[in-house]
C-alpha cells in the first residue's frame, strides 16, 4: 500500500513561506453529471449573486486560459450545502467572466458524492469534480481516474508551500490536484453562553469532563454528536487515537501497516465508551447540521467537528460569538504533538475529461489567489491553502484556524480520506463505528477482529 505522504508537519513547515494562513501541513448511482436536476447551465446562471470583485494580495500567475480552451466544462460538485454552493458558484461565474469558458456545475449531495465517486469516475464524469487530499486523491490518480495536471502546477506552484504540493501529487510524483482551503477539527463553542455560565475552556480530559458534569447539571447535552451520515465519529476516532497513540501509529493503522486488533485500537474505543455519557445519547437520528443548531441554541455546550459547522450560523452575530480550542489531552507521550485533523479540500480533473483543454484552465484558474479570494468571501468557515490570498479581511474565526493549525505538531487529513475508499465507506467503517456507537460496552475483542477481518478481505491494491 502506498505511503501517506503527509507525514510530519512541524509548525516551522506550516509558517514556510508566508502567514500562518497558508499552512497545511490546509456522487444516485453516478454523478448528476450525466444531467440531473441540479445541473446549471453556467455558472453565472447557478450564482446567486455576482462574484465578489476582491484582490489578491500579491501578484499571481496569469490565469488567461491557453487559446485552445473555450466552449463548456462539466463539474461534479459535493458543496450542497448553501453557503458553499454559493461560494462555488461565485468563483465559477468570475472564470466564466475571465475566460468567457462556461462552466456546468453538477451539484449531488455531499455524502452520496463521496459515497459513489469511485463507480463515477469509471462511468461518465465530469471534467472536473471537486475532491479531497490525501490517499483517497492518490487512489484515484493510481488507479488511472484522473488526470495529470502537472502542467498546471508549472504555473500555480509559487501559490502553494511545499506542503500543499506534496498534498497534491501522486504516488508517480506527478500533480493531480488543486488545493482551494483546510479547516481544523476543533471543540466549537459560543463565547457570550460560556460568559454568561462561567466555564472554562479545558485543556486537559480531567478538565473536559468536569466541565461536561457541570454542563449536564446545567441542563445541556455537553458535547454535541451527530453520525447519521456515517463519517462524523471518523473525527472522534481520528483525535482520540492521535492523542492515545502518536500521529505515527494512526496513519500507519489507516494504511494496513498496523492492526486493528492492537491492544492501542482497543483502548482507544475504551477511552471513547468512558466519554460517551457527555456526548449526545441519540447521534444516529441526527446530521452534523442538526448537531450545529443544538450548539447555536444553546442546547448543547461543545461541538466537535470542523470549522465548517460555522456555515450553519447564518446571523453574522451568532458566527462572530463562535470560538473553539483544541481538543483537550489525555495525558500520553503524544500530548505534545497537538495532532489534528486539517483536511484539505480541492479540485481533480477527471481521466475522460471531454473538454481537457477547459478543465485546466479552470485548475489553472481555481489555483490563484482569486479564486480563493472569492471563495472566502462568501465561505468565511475555512483558511486559504494558497498563499497569494488576502487575509487582511480574515475573521476572528479564521484567525483562529490559522492559528491552531500552525500549533499543531501533526496533520492528518480525516479517516475517509487517510484510508482506502472501499474500506472506509458504508460498508466499512462507517457501519463499523456505527456499530460501537449502538453498543459501546460490546466485547471489543471481537469488535476489532471483525474490522481486521473486512480490511483483510478486501482486494490487494
Amino acid at each position: 500500500m502506498a505511503d501517506l505522504g503527509l507525514r510530519s508537519v512541524s509548525r516551522r513547515t506550516l509558517l514556510k513561506g508566508g502567514a500562518a494562513v497558508a499552512a497545511l501541513g490546509g456522487v444516485s448511482a453516478f454523478l448528476a453529471a450525466c444531467g440531473g436536476s441540479n445541473a446549471t447551465p453556467s455558472a453565472a446562471a447557478s450564482a446567486s449573486a455576482a462574484a465578489p470583485s476582491v484582490a489578491p494580495s500579491v501578484a499571481a500567475p496569469s490565469t488567461a486560459a491557453a487559446p485552445s480552451a473555450s466552449g463548456t466544462v462539466t463539474f461534479g460538485s459535493n458543496y450542497s450545502d448553501a453557503v458553499p454552493k454559493k461560494a462555488i458558484a461565485d468563483v465559477m461565474t468570475a472564470f466564466t467572466a475571465k475566460t468567457a469558458i462556461n462552466v456546468t456545475i453538477n451539484t449531488v449531495e455531499h455524502n452520496k458524492f463521496q459515497d459513489t465517486i469511485n463507480a463515477y469516475l469509471q462511468a461518465t464524469p465530469d471534467d472536473a469534480f471537486t475532491w479531497f487530499a490525501g490517499y483517497r486523491m492518490r487512489f484515484f490518480a493510481a488507479q488511472g481516474l484522473a488526470t495529470d495536471i502537472s502542467d498546471v502546477w508549472a504555473n500555480i506552484g509559487a501559490n502553494f508551500s511545499d506542503a500543499f504540493k506534496t498534498a497534491s501529487t501522486g504516488d508517480d510524483g506527478k500533480q493531480y490536484f488543486v488545493p482551494l482551503y483546510n479547516y481544523p477539527w476543533v471543540v466549537i463553542y459560543r463565547k457570550s453562553f460560556w460568559t454568561e455560565k462561567g466555564y472554562q475552556i479545558p485543556k486537559t480530559i480531567d478538565d473536559f469532563t468536569k466541565l461536561g458534569d457541570q454542563m449536564k447539571k446545567d441542563g445541556l447535552i455537553p458535547l454535541a454528536f451527530a453520525d447519521k451520515d456515517g463519517w462524523p465519529a471518523m473525527g472522534t476516532f481520528d483525535i482520540l487515537n492521535m492523542r492515545l497513540n502518536g500521529y505515527d501509529f494512526h496513519v500507519g493503522l489507516m494504511a494496513g501497516k498496523q492492526k486493528w486488533t492492537d491492544p492501542k485500537v482497543k483502548a482507544v474505543f475504551q477511552k471513547w465508551a468512558q466519554l460517551l455519557p457527555y456526548f449526545d445519547p441519540a447521534p444516529l437520528g441526527k446530521t452534523w447540521q442538526e448537531s450545529a443548531q443544538d450548539l447555536i441554541s444553546k442546547k448543547a455546550g461543545m461541538y466537535f467537528l470542523g470549522t465548517f459547522a460555522g456555515q450553519q450560523a447564518t446571523d453574522q452575530a451568532t458566527h462572530d460569538d463562535l470560538d473553539f480550542f483544541a481538543f483537550p489531552t489525555l495525558g500520553t507521550q503524544y500530548d505534545s504533538e497537538m495532532g489534528i485533523d486539517a483536511p484539505i479540500d480541492g479540485f481533480m480533473v477527471s481521466s475522460k475529461a471531454k473538454n481537457l483543454d477547459g478543465a485546466k484552465a479552470l485548475m489553472e484558474y481555481l489555483g490563484s489567489a482569486d479564486a480563493a479570494n472569492i471563495y472566502l468571501a462568501s465561505d468565511s468557515n475555512d483558511v486559504a491553502a494558497n498563499k497569494q490570498a488576502d487575509t487582511s479581511k480574515y475573521n476572528a474565526f479564521q484567525k483562529s484556524s490559522a492559528a491552531i493549525i500552525a500549533a499543531s505538531g501533526k496533520i492528518a487529513q480525516f479517516l475517509d480520506r487517510d484510508t482506502r475508499p472501499d474500506f472506509a465507506g458504508a460498508n466499512g467503517m462507517q457501519s463499523f463505528l456505527q456499530t460501537f456507537l449502538k453498543a459501546p460496552t460490546q466485547d471489543l475483542d471481537k469488535f476489532l477482529t471483525g474490522i481486521q477481518g473486512f480490511y483483510d478481505s478486501l482486494p490487494p491494491q
